[in-house]
C-alpha cells in the first residue's frame, strides 16, 4: 500500500478517530479534529505532537517521513523553528531518527 504524505489536506475524523484510538491505547471516540486544526494557525514556530503511525507500518520509517514532510513543509511555510514534545522513551525516535537537538524550554499551562 503507497503511503502519502499530504500538508494541510482534507481528512476522514472517523479514520484518524481509529488511528489515534490504536496509537494510544483508548477506544475510539468523536473528536472533531477539523475543529481542532481550525482552532490553530502556523506562524513563526510549528509543534510536532501526538505522532502516531498505524500498526502495521512501525519501524518501517514511516514515522520519520510523517516529521520530514512536517519539517519541509514548515520551512516553505517560513518557519523558523520546529518543537516537539514527547514522552522520555521515544527520545531515540526524535533524536536519532528525526534529528532534532535537545533544548531547554520553558511551558506555560494556559
Amino acid at each position: 500500500m503507497p503511503i502519502t504524505y499530504e500538508w494541510r489536506s482534507d481528512f476522514d475524523n472517523a479514520a484518524l478517530n481509529a488511528l489515534h484510538a490504536q496509537g494510544f491505547g483508548h477506544p475510539p471516540d468523536q473528536t472533531n479534529w477539523r475543529a481542532r486544526l481550525e482552532r490553530h494557525s502556523l506562524g513563526w514556530h510549528a509543534f510536532i505532537l501526538d505522532t502516531v503511525v498505524a500498526q502495521q507500518y512501525r519501524g518501517k520509517g514511516v514515522g520519520a517521513a510523517l516529521i520530514a514532510t512536517a519539517a519541509e513543509e514548515a520551512r516553505a511555510a517560513y518557519c523558523e523553528w520546529l518543537h516537539v514534545d514527547f514522552e522520555e522513551d521515544l527520545t531515540p525516535f526524535y533524536f536519532d531518527a528525526c534529528g532534532f537537538k535537545k533544548t531547554t524550554a520553558g511551558l506555560i499551562a494556559l
